[in-house]
C-alpha cells in the first residue's frame, strides 16, 4: 500500500516541453491527497521557487536537492554549508570569473557572468529563470546549497583547489558544491518518512534526472519519466510516459494507486 509519493518538479511534475502542469496531473495529485497519501515535492529548486504549487495543497517540500526540508511550514531537516568554506570558495570563483548561485530561503548569485549565454541558458534550463537573479549582498545568512557554473575542465581547477569538497554535476554547465556531510534527495526523503512515520517500502518516487537516481532506488517503487535519461531509466523499477504525456497519472494507474 502506497502511503507517500515523491515528485520531482521540472521534467516530472511539469512538462519537459514548456514547464506547464497538466490538468490531468493536477487531478491525480488531488486524488492522492483525498486518499490520505502524502505528496512530497523533491527538487533542485530553491525553496521560494516552489511557492507556485501552493494551490495543490502540497505541504511537504524537499528543496535545494535535499539540503532543506519543510513540512507544514516547519523546517524538519537542513544541511548548512560552513561560512569559512563559502567565503574562500566565493573568493576563488571571483578570481576565476565564474558564476555561483546561493540557495538560502531565497536565491541569489555572485553577480558574475550576467551576459554569459552558458550561465543564462543553464538558469533557464534548470530553474526556468528568464532573468539573471539578484546579487548576493551578504554571505552571513544560512546557505543550504551552492552551485558552480562551469564546464568539467573548468571545474577541475576547483577540485584541485578544494580537494575536500564534492562536485556533483546535474547539468552540462552546473554542479552542486558539497561538503563532507551528505546532501541528497534520498537522505532528505528518509528524514521526511521518519517525520511522517512511513516506511520506505510504502512509497513511490518519480524523476527524470540523474540527481533523482538515488531517490528512485531508495523508494519502494522508483518510476522514471519517459523523457528521462537512459541511466535514470535503467535504475528505475518502471518507466512511464513522458511528463508532457501525463506520465505520473499513467504510472499511478498502472500500479493501481488511483
Amino acid at each position: 500500500m502506497i502511503k507517500a509519493v515523491f515528485l520531482d518538479v521540472d521534467g516530472t511534475l511539469l512538462s519537459e516541453k514548456d514547464r506547464s502542469l497538466s490538468q490531468r496531473t493536477e487531478q491525480s495529485i488531488r486524488q492522492l491527497i483525498e486518499k490520505g497519501i502524502h505528496i512530497i515535492l523533491v527538487t533542485g529548486r530553491p525553496h521560494h521557487l516552489c511557492e507556485e504549487f501552493k494551490h495543490l495543497d502540497i505541504d511537504t517540500v524537499i528543496s535545494a536537492n535535499g539540503a532543506l526540508v519543510t513540512c507544514r511550514g516547519e523546517r524538519i531537516y537542513k544541511s548548512v554549508l560552513s561560512s569559512p568554506m563559502i567565503r574562500e570558495f566565493s573568493h576563488f570563483a571571483a578570481s576565476q570569473g565564474h558564476a555561483l548561485s546561493y540557495f538560502t530561503e531565497s536565491f541569489a548569485m555572485n553577480g558574475a557572468c550576467q551576459t554569459d549565454s552558458r550561465v543564462t541558458d543553464a538558469l533557464r534550463e534548470t530553474l526556468g529563470l528568464i532573468e539573471y537573479p539578484d546579487q548576493m549582498m551578504t554571505l552571513d545568512n544560512e546557505i543550504y546549497c551552492m552551485c558552480l557554473y562551469a564546464n568539467e575542465e573548468e571545474t577541475n581547477k576547483y577540485r584541485a583547489q578544494f580537494p575536500s569538497l564534492r562536485f556533483v554535476r546535474f547539468h552540462p554547465y552546473v554542479c552542486n558544491v558539497l561538503e563532507a556531510n551528505e546532501v541528497s534527495k534520498s537522505v532528505a526523503a528518509q528524514a521526511v518518512l521518519t517525520h511522517l512515520n512511513v516506511c520506505r517500502e510504502e512509497t513511490m518516487a518519480f524523476g527524470d534526472g540523474e540527481n533523482d537516481i538515488d531517490l528512485l532506488t531508495y523508494a519502494g517503487v522508483g518510476v522514471a519519466m519517459g523523457n528521462g535519461g537512459e541511466r535514470v531509466k535503467q535504475c528505475a523499477d518502471y518507466v512511464t510516459l513522458k511528463a508532457s504525456e501525463d506520465g505520473i497519472t499513467h504510472a499511478l494507474k498502472h500500479f493501481k494507486v488511483i
